[in-house]
């Protein structure tokens, strides 16, 4: 079933691409995010390398089971055609109460579907005390007033 919007991406389908894909990650459920990927899916995530939507859903349930209360700004850095590279930070918390931020950049190839065939995904983290926390909306999608990533200079 079509995943719009299609490639070839325009800068405005692009960025609506962005936007839908950080509202599913920031649902937290695995099953309906990994309907967004090809059935054939191959991700590297760090170190991890992923292939097929059922090892993407898997990947996402350890994920989310472990980064609890997290939240997800992603913002679109170049497209091409069939391909987008975004870079994003996210926030969350381990099951012992400590912070962390993470800064990515991800690559992306669709098919003509617009489902991701392809994701490459680079990711550093640190730290962070829950006062320096900057993404403070309610669990779920990111409000269309709260600030996007380069507000933060991130």
């Amino acid at each position: 079933m079509p995943r719009p919007p299609l490639p070839p991406f325009t800068r405005e389908s692009a960025i609506e691409k962005v936007r839908l894909a950080e509202d599913g990650w920031n649902s937290r459920d695995p099953a309906k995010v990994s309907l967004a990927y090809t059935v054939d899916t191959r991700w590297r995530n760090r170190a991890e390398f992923l292939h097929g939507r059922a090892e993407a859903e898997a990947f996402l349930q350890r994920k989310w089971a472990k980064e609890l209360d997290y939240r997800l700004i992603k913002e679109l850095w170049a497209f091409e055609g069939a391909r987008i590279a975004v870079r994003y930070a996210y926030e969350y918390r381990d099951d012992s109460g400590h912070w962390f931020r993470a800064y990515g950049n991800e690559n992306w190839e669709f098919d003509a579907e617009g489902l991701m065939h392809t994701r490459h995904a680079s990711i550093n983290e640190h730290p962070i005390s829950e006062a320096d926390r900057a993404f403070l909306w309610p669990l779920g999608r990111r409000p269309d007033d709260h600030p996007g990533l380069s507000a933060f200079g991130f």
